[in-house]
Protein backbone atom coordinates (compact mmCIF):
# COMPACT_ATOMS: atom_id res chain seq x y z
CA UNK A 1 0.00 0.00 0.00
CA UNK A 2 1.32 3.50 -0.32
CA UNK A 3 1.51 5.89 2.32
CA UNK A 4 -1.27 6.66 4.42
CA UNK A 5 -1.76 9.44 6.44
CA UNK A 6 -3.33 8.87 9.40
CA UNK A 7 -3.17 12.97 11.24
CA UNK A 8 -1.96 15.54 9.52
CA UNK A 9 1.43 15.32 8.53
CA UNK A 10 1.84 11.96 10.26
CA UNK A 11 2.31 9.19 7.78
CA UNK A 12 2.39 5.00 8.07
CA UNK A 13 4.93 4.38 5.56
CA UNK A 14 5.15 0.55 6.56
CA UNK A 15 5.36 -2.57 3.97
CA UNK A 16 3.33 -5.73 4.47
CA UNK A 17 5.21 -9.35 4.45
CA UNK A 18 4.00 -12.64 2.80
CA UNK A 19 7.50 -13.82 2.11
CA UNK A 20 8.99 -14.33 5.94
CA UNK A 21 7.93 -18.32 6.60
CA UNK A 22 8.54 -17.94 10.66
CA UNK A 23 8.53 -14.51 12.78
CA UNK A 24 11.34 -14.93 15.04
CA UNK A 25 12.06 -18.25 13.05
CA UNK A 26 9.64 -20.07 15.73
CA UNK A 27 5.94 -18.88 14.39
CA UNK A 28 4.09 -19.56 10.71
CA UNK A 29 3.00 -16.20 9.36
CA UNK A 30 3.44 -16.65 5.78
CA UNK A 31 -0.42 -18.07 5.25
CA UNK A 32 -1.92 -14.72 6.81
CA UNK A 33 0.98 -12.05 6.59
CA UNK A 34 2.25 -9.33 9.35
CA UNK A 35 3.06 -5.96 8.60
CA UNK A 36 6.01 -4.13 9.63
CA UNK A 37 4.40 -0.50 10.45
CA UNK A 38 6.76 2.39 9.90
CA UNK A 39 5.88 6.43 10.89
CA UNK A 40 7.05 9.20 9.78
CA UNK A 41 5.92 12.84 11.01
CA UNK A 42 6.78 16.00 8.42
CA UNK A 43 7.32 19.38 11.07
CA UNK A 44 10.08 21.63 11.06
CA UNK A 45 12.07 18.66 12.50
CA UNK A 46 11.09 15.40 11.01
CA UNK A 47 11.11 12.13 12.02
CA UNK A 48 10.99 8.50 11.57
CA UNK A 49 9.29 6.29 14.07
CA UNK A 50 10.29 2.68 13.80
CA UNK A 51 11.85 0.80 10.27
CA UNK A 52 11.15 -2.56 9.13
CA UNK A 53 12.61 -5.29 8.18
CA UNK A 54 15.75 -5.16 5.93
CA UNK A 55 14.77 -7.06 3.04
CA UNK A 56 12.19 -4.39 2.36
CA UNK A 57 14.26 -1.78 2.25
CA UNK A 58 13.69 -0.65 -1.25
CA UNK A 59 10.21 -0.67 -0.44
CA UNK A 60 10.61 1.68 2.91
CA UNK A 61 12.51 3.79 0.91
CA UNK A 62 9.84 4.28 -1.74
CA UNK A 63 7.62 4.85 0.92
CA UNK A 64 9.66 7.39 2.58
CA UNK A 65 10.14 9.70 -0.59
CA UNK A 66 6.41 10.03 -1.23
CA UNK A 67 7.06 12.12 2.18
CA UNK A 68 10.23 13.61 2.10
CA UNK A 69 13.85 13.29 0.26
CA UNK A 70 15.75 11.31 3.13
CA UNK A 71 18.37 14.20 3.21
CA UNK A 72 15.44 15.73 4.73
CA UNK A 73 15.35 13.44 7.77
CA UNK A 74 16.20 14.65 11.25
CA UNK A 75 15.53 11.87 13.44
CA UNK A 76 15.31 8.35 13.57
CA UNK A 77 13.32 6.79 16.65
CA UNK A 78 14.35 3.29 17.47
CA UNK A 79 11.82 2.32 20.07
CA UNK A 80 12.86 -1.42 20.11
CA UNK A 81 15.63 -3.04 18.44
CA UNK A 82 14.63 -6.24 17.16
CA UNK A 83 15.85 -6.67 13.64
CA UNK A 84 12.04 -6.36 12.29
CA UNK A 85 11.74 -3.05 13.28
CA UNK A 86 15.77 -1.80 13.37
CA UNK A 87 17.09 -4.29 10.50
CA UNK A 88 16.96 -1.34 7.73
CA UNK A 89 19.10 1.32 10.26
CA UNK A 90 22.99 0.49 8.85
CA UNK A 91 21.06 1.15 4.91
CA UNK A 92 19.07 4.30 5.75
CA UNK A 93 21.90 5.45 7.43
CA UNK A 94 24.00 5.71 4.55
CA UNK A 95 21.01 7.79 2.40
CA UNK A 96 20.37 9.90 5.79
CA UNK A 97 23.72 9.92 7.17
CA UNK A 98 22.62 13.46 9.09
CA UNK A 99 19.65 11.74 10.69
CA UNK A 100 20.01 11.93 14.90
CA UNK A 101 19.47 8.07 16.07
CA UNK A 102 17.24 8.56 19.22
CA UNK A 103 17.07 4.91 21.44
CA UNK A 104 17.31 4.58 25.55
CA UNK A 105 20.28 4.04 27.09
CA UNK A 106 19.90 0.45 26.89
CA UNK A 107 19.53 0.44 23.09
CA UNK A 108 22.69 2.19 22.11
CA UNK A 109 25.32 -0.83 23.03
CA UNK A 110 22.57 -3.05 20.91
CA UNK A 111 22.51 -0.79 17.91
CA UNK A 112 26.72 -1.02 17.84
CA UNK A 113 26.75 -4.81 18.43
CA UNK A 114 23.57 -5.13 15.90
CA UNK A 115 24.71 -2.58 13.31
CA UNK A 116 28.13 -1.34 13.84
CA UNK A 117 26.98 2.19 14.25
CA UNK A 118 28.34 4.27 16.83
CA UNK A 119 28.12 8.24 15.98
CA UNK A 120 25.04 10.11 15.38
CA UNK A 121 23.01 8.36 18.01
CA UNK A 122 21.65 10.31 21.23
CA UNK A 123 19.86 8.88 24.03
CA UNK A 124 16.68 9.85 25.92
CA UNK A 125 15.69 8.86 29.33
CA UNK A 126 12.33 8.23 30.65
CA UNK A 127 9.53 11.21 30.48
CA UNK A 128 11.79 13.34 28.13
CA UNK A 129 10.23 15.17 25.84
CA UNK A 130 11.36 16.15 22.05
CA UNK A 131 9.79 19.68 20.42
CA UNK A 132 9.64 19.08 16.58
CA UNK A 133 8.32 22.23 15.46
CA UNK A 134 4.17 22.29 16.06
CA UNK A 135 4.61 18.83 17.06
CA UNK A 136 5.91 17.31 20.41
CA UNK A 137 7.17 13.86 20.87
CA UNK A 138 7.19 12.02 24.52
CA UNK A 139 9.74 9.39 25.31
CA UNK A 140 8.13 6.71 27.78
CA UNK A 141 10.56 3.72 28.88
CA UNK A 142 8.38 0.03 28.86
CA UNK A 143 11.46 -2.27 29.84
CA UNK A 144 10.56 -6.03 28.99
CA UNK A 145 7.58 -5.66 26.67
CA UNK A 146 8.77 -7.71 25.42
CA UNK A 147 12.93 -6.43 25.02
CA UNK A 148 14.84 -4.62 28.19
CA UNK A 149 15.51 -1.95 25.74
CA UNK A 150 11.70 -1.21 24.32
CA UNK A 151 10.38 1.89 24.96
CA UNK A 152 7.33 3.93 23.02
CA UNK A 153 7.05 7.61 21.87
CA UNK A 154 3.51 9.75 22.19
CA UNK A 155 2.79 12.43 20.00
CA UNK A 156 0.98 14.98 21.98
CA UNK A 157 -0.42 17.39 19.29
CA UNK A 158 -2.95 14.41 18.18
CA UNK A 159 -2.41 11.96 20.94
CA UNK A 160 -0.83 9.48 18.93
CA UNK A 161 1.18 6.08 20.84
CA UNK A 162 3.48 4.98 19.01
CA UNK A 163 3.87 1.39 20.58
CA UNK A 164 5.88 -0.77 19.20
CA UNK A 165 5.30 -4.60 19.50
CA UNK A 166 2.98 -3.48 22.42
CA UNK A 167 -0.29 -3.55 21.22
CA UNK A 168 0.54 -5.15 18.24
CA UNK A 169 -0.60 -8.28 16.12
CA UNK A 170 0.15 -10.40 13.61
CA UNK A 171 -1.50 -10.49 9.73
CA UNK A 172 -0.96 -7.87 6.87
CA UNK A 173 -2.89 -4.98 5.99
CA UNK A 174 -5.87 -5.53 3.80
CA UNK A 175 -7.00 -2.54 2.06
CA UNK A 176 -6.93 -0.66 5.26
CA UNK A 177 -4.76 0.01 8.13
CA UNK A 178 -7.44 1.41 10.48
CA UNK A 179 -9.76 -0.46 13.05
CA UNK A 180 -12.79 1.36 12.13
CA UNK A 181 -12.32 1.05 8.36
CA UNK A 182 -11.54 -3.06 8.92
CA UNK A 183 -14.41 -5.60 8.10
CA UNK A 184 -12.41 -8.53 9.48
CA UNK A 185 -11.78 -7.12 13.31
CA UNK A 186 -12.35 -10.26 15.08
CA UNK A 187 -9.58 -11.86 12.28
CA UNK A 188 -7.18 -9.38 13.55
CA UNK A 189 -8.38 -9.50 16.94
CA UNK A 190 -7.66 -12.87 17.18
CA UNK A 191 -3.98 -12.78 15.43
CA UNK A 192 -3.37 -10.23 18.03
CA UNK A 193 -3.89 -12.90 21.13
CA UNK A 194 -1.95 -15.04 18.72
CA UNK A 195 1.24 -13.02 18.71
CA UNK A 196 0.46 -12.44 22.19
CA UNK A 197 0.77 -16.21 23.46
CA UNK A 198 3.70 -16.35 20.71
CA UNK A 199 5.59 -13.28 21.69
CA UNK A 200 4.62 -11.32 24.70
CA UNK A 201 3.13 -13.70 27.10
CA UNK A 202 6.50 -14.39 29.37
CA UNK A 203 6.41 -11.04 30.02
CA UNK A 204 2.78 -10.46 31.36
CA UNK A 205 3.66 -8.53 34.22
CA UNK A 206 5.61 -5.83 32.46
CA UNK A 207 2.64 -5.53 30.26
CA UNK A 208 0.25 -4.73 32.98
CA UNK A 209 2.97 -2.30 34.52
CA UNK A 210 3.36 -0.75 30.80
CA UNK A 211 -0.59 -0.50 30.49
CA UNK A 212 -0.35 1.00 33.97
CA UNK A 213 2.54 3.25 33.54
CA UNK A 214 0.39 4.75 30.56
CA UNK A 215 -3.19 5.35 31.75
CA UNK A 216 -2.72 8.87 32.27
CA UNK A 217 -2.16 9.08 28.15
CA UNK A 218 -5.08 8.53 27.03
CA UNK A 219 -4.25 8.63 23.33
CA UNK A 220 -6.56 9.00 20.55
CA UNK A 221 -4.56 6.61 18.67
CA UNK A 222 -2.76 3.61 18.98
CA UNK A 223 -0.02 2.77 16.17
CA UNK A 224 1.58 -0.18 16.57
CA UNK A 225 4.93 -1.88 14.48
CA UNK A 226 2.78 -4.94 13.45
CA UNK A 227 -1.20 -5.52 12.50
CA UNK A 228 -3.96 -2.40 12.73
CA UNK A 229 -4.08 0.93 13.46
CA UNK A 230 -6.41 1.63 16.21
CA UNK A 231 -8.29 4.85 16.07
CA UNK A 232 -11.68 4.45 16.18
CA UNK A 233 -11.81 2.03 19.60
CA UNK A 234 -8.03 2.87 20.66
CA UNK A 235 -8.74 1.72 23.97
CA UNK A 236 -10.20 -1.78 22.94
CA UNK A 237 -6.61 -3.04 22.04
CA UNK A 238 -5.29 -1.95 25.46
CA UNK A 239 -7.97 -3.60 27.29
CA UNK A 240 -7.53 -6.45 25.39
CA UNK A 241 -4.17 -6.55 26.19
CA UNK A 242 -5.02 -5.95 29.63
CA UNK A 243 -7.08 -9.07 29.65
CA UNK A 244 -4.45 -11.40 28.52
CA UNK A 245 -1.80 -10.33 30.80
CA UNK A 246 -3.95 -11.28 33.35
CA UNK A 247 -4.68 -14.58 32.41
CA UNK A 248 -1.17 -15.48 33.38
CA UNK A 249 -2.42 -15.36 36.92
CA UNK A 250 -6.29 -16.26 36.83
CA UNK A 251 -5.55 -19.54 34.44
CA UNK A 252 -7.88 -17.81 31.95
CA UNK A 253 -11.60 -17.87 31.01
CA UNK A 254 -13.57 -20.85 30.83
CA UNK A 255 -12.77 -23.03 27.87
CA UNK A 256 -10.71 -26.27 27.49
CA UNK A 257 -7.75 -26.46 24.89
CA UNK A 258 -7.58 -30.35 24.12
CA UNK A 259 -4.68 -31.66 23.17
CA UNK A 260 -4.71 -35.04 21.95
CA UNK A 261 -2.27 -37.68 19.87
CA UNK A 262 -2.13 -40.78 19.06
CA UNK A 263 -0.08 -43.93 17.20
CA UNK A 264 -2.60 -46.39 16.50
CA UNK A 265 -5.40 -45.14 17.07
CA UNK A 266 -6.70 -46.01 20.57
CA UNK A 267 -6.55 -42.47 22.37
CA UNK A 268 -8.03 -41.35 19.34
CA UNK A 269 -10.75 -43.33 20.03
CA UNK A 270 -10.98 -42.40 23.67
CA UNK A 271 -10.55 -39.41 22.32
CA UNK A 272 -13.62 -38.79 20.13
CA UNK A 273 -15.82 -40.09 23.28
CA UNK A 274 -14.21 -37.17 25.59
CA UNK A 275 -15.43 -34.88 23.23
CA UNK A 276 -18.96 -36.28 23.64
CA UNK A 277 -18.95 -35.57 27.24
CA UNK A 278 -17.39 -31.99 26.92
CA UNK A 279 -20.20 -31.36 24.44
CA UNK A 280 -22.84 -32.43 27.05
CA UNK A 281 -21.83 -30.21 29.63
CA UNK A 282 -22.05 -26.96 27.46
CA UNK A 283 -18.52 -25.74 27.83
CA UNK A 284 -16.63 -24.19 24.91
CA UNK A 285 -13.11 -25.97 23.40
CA UNK A 286 -10.77 -25.91 20.95
CA UNK A 287 -9.24 -29.97 19.72
CA UNK A 288 -5.52 -29.87 18.82
CA UNK A 289 -3.50 -32.64 17.26
CA UNK A 290 -0.34 -32.11 18.73
CA UNK A 291 1.22 -34.43 16.03
CA UNK A 292 -0.17 -32.05 12.94
CA UNK A 293 -1.11 -28.59 14.77
CA UNK A 294 1.80 -25.69 14.84
CA UNK A 295 2.45 -25.27 18.45
CA UNK A 296 1.92 -21.05 17.89
CA UNK A 297 -2.04 -21.87 17.34
CA UNK A 298 -2.20 -24.02 20.44
CA UNK A 299 -0.33 -21.84 22.71
CA UNK A 300 -2.83 -19.12 21.92
CA UNK A 301 -5.81 -20.83 22.74
CA UNK A 302 -3.44 -22.88 25.75
CA UNK A 303 -3.34 -19.32 26.97
CA UNK A 304 -6.72 -18.57 26.80
CA UNK A 305 -8.27 -21.05 28.24
CA UNK A 306 -8.48 -22.26 32.05
CA UNK A 307 -9.05 -26.24 31.27
CA UNK A 308 -6.43 -28.58 29.66
CA UNK A 309 -7.43 -31.85 28.30
CA UNK A 310 -4.39 -33.71 27.69
CA UNK A 311 -5.34 -37.15 25.20
CA UNK A 312 -2.49 -38.92 24.09
CA UNK A 313 -0.54 -42.86 25.10
CA UNK A 314 2.23 -43.53 26.77
CA UNK A 315 5.36 -43.97 24.66
CA UNK A 316 8.84 -45.49 25.72
CA UNK A 317 7.38 -45.31 29.46
CA UNK A 318 7.10 -41.53 29.19
CA UNK A 319 4.93 -38.87 27.83
CA UNK A 320 4.44 -38.81 23.99
CA UNK A 321 6.94 -36.26 22.41
CA UNK A 322 5.20 -33.71 20.37
CA UNK A 323 3.02 -33.72 24.09
CA UNK A 324 6.16 -32.82 25.74
CA UNK A 325 7.65 -30.43 23.51
CA UNK A 326 4.60 -28.33 23.78
CA UNK A 327 4.64 -28.57 27.15
CA UNK A 328 8.35 -27.24 27.15
CA UNK A 329 7.19 -24.32 25.23
CA UNK A 330 4.08 -23.90 27.36
CA UNK A 331 6.63 -23.49 29.95
CA UNK A 332 8.62 -21.33 28.30
CA UNK A 333 5.80 -19.07 27.79
CA UNK A 334 5.11 -19.20 31.39
CA UNK A 335 1.67 -20.22 30.97
CA UNK A 336 0.01 -20.85 34.56
CA UNK A 337 -2.72 -21.36 36.45
CA UNK A 338 -4.60 -23.94 34.38
CA UNK A 339 -6.46 -27.68 35.44
CA UNK A 340 -5.47 -30.56 33.71
CA UNK A 341 -7.66 -33.76 33.45
CA UNK A 342 -5.34 -37.02 31.38
CA UNK A 343 -6.53 -39.83 29.52
CA UNK A 344 -4.68 -42.09 27.33
CA UNK A 345 -3.86 -45.85 26.32
CA UNK A 346 -0.72 -48.23 27.35
CA UNK A 347 0.64 -51.44 26.19
CA UNK A 348 2.70 -53.01 28.95
CA UNK A 349 3.39 -50.10 31.19
CA UNK A 350 2.07 -47.04 31.56
CA UNK A 351 4.40 -43.81 32.15
CA UNK A 352 2.32 -40.72 30.61
CA UNK A 353 0.43 -39.63 33.85
CA UNK A 354 3.59 -39.73 35.85
CA UNK A 355 5.39 -37.30 33.80
CA UNK A 356 2.46 -35.31 32.97
CA UNK A 357 2.07 -35.22 36.84
CA UNK A 358 5.99 -33.54 37.13
CA UNK A 359 5.19 -30.99 33.78
CA UNK A 360 1.97 -30.30 35.84
CA UNK A 361 4.02 -29.42 39.18
CA UNK A 362 7.07 -27.61 37.04
CA UNK A 363 3.84 -25.61 35.38
CA UNK A 364 1.96 -24.64 37.91
CA UNK A 365 -0.61 -26.49 36.59
CA UNK A 366 -3.38 -28.72 39.08
CA UNK A 367 -4.50 -31.96 37.73
CA UNK A 368 -7.85 -32.92 38.59
CA UNK A 369 -8.68 -35.99 37.36
CA UNK A 370 -7.25 -38.87 34.97
CA UNK A 371 -8.31 -42.33 33.17
CA UNK A 372 -5.84 -44.63 31.56
CA UNK A 373 -6.24 -47.79 29.57
CA UNK A 374 -4.76 -50.99 28.30
CA UNK A 375 -4.91 -51.33 25.00
CA UNK A 376 -7.99 -50.45 23.58
CA UNK A 377 -10.94 -48.89 25.90
CA UNK A 378 -13.67 -51.23 26.91
CA UNK A 379 -17.60 -50.28 26.58
CA UNK A 380 -16.96 -49.72 30.23
CA UNK A 381 -14.36 -47.43 29.59
CA UNK A 382 -15.66 -45.29 26.80
CA UNK A 383 -18.31 -44.81 28.98
CA UNK A 384 -16.00 -43.51 31.93
CA UNK A 385 -14.58 -41.32 29.58
CA UNK A 386 -17.75 -39.95 28.51
CA UNK A 387 -18.70 -39.06 32.15
CA UNK A 388 -14.88 -37.70 32.50
CA UNK A 389 -15.60 -35.37 29.64
CA UNK A 390 -19.19 -33.71 31.16
CA UNK A 391 -17.67 -34.01 34.68
CA UNK A 392 -14.49 -32.02 33.93
CA UNK A 393 -16.22 -29.48 31.19
CA UNK A 394 -19.03 -28.48 34.19
CA UNK A 395 -16.01 -28.27 36.94
CA UNK A 396 -14.42 -25.62 34.09
CA UNK A 397 -17.62 -23.70 34.12
CA UNK A 398 -18.08 -23.48 37.45
CA UNK A 399 -14.59 -22.56 38.33
CA UNK A 400 -12.60 -19.30 39.57
CA UNK A 401 -9.16 -19.47 39.61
Amino acid sequence: MPRIEIAPNVFWIGVNDYNTELFEGLWPVSEKGVSYNSYLLKDQKNVLIDLVKSSYFDEFLYQIKQVIEPRDLHYIVVNHMEPDHSGTLSLLREVAPQATILCTPQAQPMIQAFYHLEKGIQTVQDGDELSLGTKKLQFFFIPFVHWPETMVTFEQSFGILFSCDAFGGYGALKGTIFDDQCQNLDFYIDEALRYYANIVAKFSAMVKKAIAKLSDIKPNVVAPSHGLIWRGNPQQIVELYQKWADFQTTGGEAGVTLLYGTMYGATEKATETFMQGLLKSEVPFEVFDVRKIHPSYILKTLWQNRGVAVAVPTYETGLFPPLAHLLDLAKRKGIAGKKVVYLGSFAWSGGAKRELEKWCADLNWEMIDSLEFKGNPTIQEFQKVEELGNRFGKMIKQVSI
